[in-house]
């Protein structure tokens, strides 16, 4: 059996080197192994072919039998377009390209007969296809009949006849060159445990489905692969470490930790913040690395609980560091920290990147001493010249917003590995905490603390904004301050940063009475941080900001929060933004404001974001709305493998039983060695040859 991984995608009939050079660009397709798992996104069925006088503009997909008549060039410049008439004996159809009008001409003859497909529309009381596929009948082959798959394309794959069809055609002229059976990837015994049909079934009927039922069958064998083997290397990660990296053993709870709980906290812990201490307390004393991610809504006291962690490690004479994605989040950590250890003796400093020289000088040597016991800062913490003298535990705060190469550069900051505490206030659904932390153990805080009132979210439309005005006066008259929250999207970066302006002149001219702050991205630091400072400390009362203020400053006596064009949010973003308000005891309110116009999927987001403040509840919404985005590469997870077909919101029960089977696996075989398990490692090997693994051993 040849490999198909060395096999050139040049070099198969219908390809060359141009086609080749677009594949590999475009789709990343080099090898022949490469075009088979390129998997169709949807199916059709391509069984029946209509009449002209059968079809109507609402149709999903049509498929015709004609002769194209009449082509004519229509506008100037980027307005260009070409359109055509394709007509059978019952009647006929405008077709209209927007693009490579020139080569279509040329391409496409008048009087021959094609199969054409495409989606129909109406337009000027005419049905038209726009971009359609077209295919003379002597090309169509066995294949092409009743269930299709339908694969992504871009511009310059189309400019380059690489349509969907085409694509297809190639996969076929791959398998008619494969005479032997595609070599398995899974062991015998796991085909057996996992119910699952064979490799070379599989991926011949992802393509050409001889049924529905055997397509169902395929598409569950390939997810089930895909999600096996990042779990398999997830975990073999996990026992690795569990087994070969010792940890510092926190052995006791000492003088720090208790003054501060009997002197400095002047509420009860919830039951869910004790918990976690609990959990936390029991990885630090266990001998083994702690690697354990924290979740906790906004609000919910994630702080106090690092902190407590941090207390236990200084307890037990070992240094702790906190590392935040921005300056303001870091000075905040650092303030707060401050206040709240006030009396007891403990060195807290902070570095950022607008730390001075003078004052790195004096710092840097004292952390080296061991003087400093708690360090919090930004990504300047990571730098060649900080080194600690005992770094015992390090605490990050919004893992996503680091990559795995600068959390890597903390992870050896000490000759023995230090505990490791991620934390985020971004709720992440199971499914996909078990792929991108599924390495790491999990701890919930599920309890707001007593006293917090929830946010009350409502929906209303830019043209009712007389009234929202007057309740916002009403607020400001009781002492409240308020967010004004505006879009600033790359795409549309000038539109926006208008539109923020005008924002922020009108609400000045609202509002004359009170103060008003602006911060946005394109601000320079030091100026953005004065703003900030002047809301954080009530000189100003509104703040007209873009998402900066997302993850970050935390000020109790803010009690509204107005989003501006609510429905170009996604809805974790949302309750981000959210989550900047309702921090004191006093009723708070998020407004949402959009236009009359909404999509169904826009409706829907707003409609949660009304009904719920359960964070959880949000992600697991978010997650079916949107996807799961990129999950993949070294600047958020380091997962190690793209998921090519697998669905994290549409695929969790296959997501359980592969990590539940690749458990069972390495708890009678860590290291993979028995001779049954030899595929499973080589399947690995190959599989992580794509990535810097690396990576795998940070948190």
């Amino acid at each position: 059996m040849q490999d198909l991984s060395l096999q050139d995608i040049m070099y198969l009939p219908g390809v060359g080197p141009q086609k080749a050079d677009v594949l590999r660009k475009e789709i990343n397709v080099s090898t022949w192994e490469d075009i088979l798992y390129y998997f169709p996104y949807k199916y059709i069925d391509r069984s029946k072919i209509f009449k002209i006088r059968e079809i109507d503009g609402n149709m999903p997909y049509i498929q015709l039998k004609g002769k194209i008549y009449g082509y004519a060039t229509l506008g100037e410049g980027r307005k260009k377009r070409l359109t055509a008439t394709f007509y059978d004996d019952t009647g006929d159809i405008d077709l209209i390209w927007f693009q490579h009008v020139k080569s279509i001409q040329n391409h496409y003859k008048q009087g021959i007969e094609y199969i054409l497909f495409g989606k129909p529309t109406y337009f000027n009381g005419n049905i038209q296809v726009a971009h359609p596929e077209l295919e003379t009948e002597d090309r169509f082959f066995n294949g092409e009949v009743g269930i299709q798959g339908q694969y992504n394309t871009t511009e310059r794959m189309k400019s380059a006849f690489l349509y969907s069809r085409a694509l297809q055609k190639l996969i076929v002229i791959v398998l008619e060159n494969i005479k032997e059976k595609l070599p398995e990837t899974l062991p015998d015994y796991l085909i057996r445990k996992a119910h699952v049909i064979s490799l070379d079934e599989a991926l011949r009927n992802i393509h050409l489905p001889l049924s529905s039922s055997a397509l169902r069958q395929a598409q569950f064998r390939l997810k089930f692969e895909e999600l096996f083997y990042l779990q398999l290397q997830l975990l073999r990660v996990t026992k690795y470490r569990e087994k070969r990296i010792g940890g510092f053993r926190f052995t006791r709870v000492g003088d720090y930790f208790n003054r501060f709980y009997s002197q400095n906290l002047s509420f009860e812990l919830t039951g869910a913040q004790k918990r976690v201490v609990r959990e936390i307390r029991r990885d630090m004393n266990s001998g083994r690395q702690m690697n354990r991610l924290l979740q906790g809504d906004v609000g919910s006291g994630k702080t106090l609980v690092a902190l407590l962690s941090i207390l236990i490690a200084i307890d037990n004479g070992f240094q702790a560091t906190l590392m935040a994605p921005t300056e303001i989040l870091a000075t905040q950590h650092f303030e707060t920290i401050s206040q709240l250890v006030d009396g007891l003796g403990i060195e807290v400093r902070l570095l950022t990147g607008s730390t001075r020289k003078k004052e790195r000088e004096r710092l840097l040597p004292d952390v080296q001493a061991g003087k400093i016991q708690l360090l919090i800062g930004t990504h300047a913490l990571i730098e060649d010249t900080v080194s600690f003298d005992n770094l015992g535990l390090v605490v990050i705060d919004e893992q996503h917003r680091f990559g795995v190469a600068q959390r890597a550069k903390l992870w050896k900051k000490n000759k023995f590995p230090p505990h490791i505490l991620v934390m985020t206030a971004t709720p992440i659904p199971r499914t996909l905490a078990m792929t991108l932390y599924g390495d790491l153990d999990v701890s919930v805080i599920d309890e707001l603390p007593p006293g917090r009132k929830p946010v009350r979210t409502l929906h209303i439309y830019s043209a009712k904004r007389k009234n929202l005005y007057a309740s916002v006066r009403r607020q400001l008259r009781e002492g409240r301050q308020v967010y004004i929250v505006y879009p600033l999207i790359e795409e549309s970066e000038a539109m926006d940063l208008k539109n923020l302006l005008e924002g922020f002149e009108t609400t000045k001219n609202i509002f004359p009475e009170y103060k008003v702050s602006m911060v946005h991205g394109k601000m320079k630091p030091v100026e953005k941080d004065a703003e900030m400072q002047r809301f954080v400390s009530g000189e100003t009362r509104i703040m007209v900001a873009t998402t900066v203020i997302e993850v970050g400053i935390n000020v109790p006596n803010a009690s509204v929060m107005i989003i501006e064009n609510a429905e170009r949010f996604g809805l974790s973003q949302l309750h981000q933004l959210r989550g900047r308000v309702g921090r004191g005891a006093d009723q708070s309110f998020c407004i949402l404001i959009t236009e009359y116009e909404l999509s169904e999927n826009t409706r829907r987001r707003i409609a949660i974001m009304t009904e719920t403040n359960d964070g959880f509840v949000i992600a697991e919404e978010d997650l079916k709305l949107r996807g799961p985005g990129d999950i993949d590469g070294t600047q958020q997870s380091g997962i190690a493998f793209n998921l090519r077909i697998a669905d994290l919101t549409k695929d969790g029960q296959v997501l359980s039983l592969a990590r539940e089977l690749a458990l069972e696996i390495l708890e009678d075989d860590p290291l993979l060695q028995k001779p049954e398990n030899g595929l499973l490692n080589k399947q690995l090997e190959k599989l992580n040859r794509q990535r810097n693994m690396g990576w795998f051993m940070i948190s």
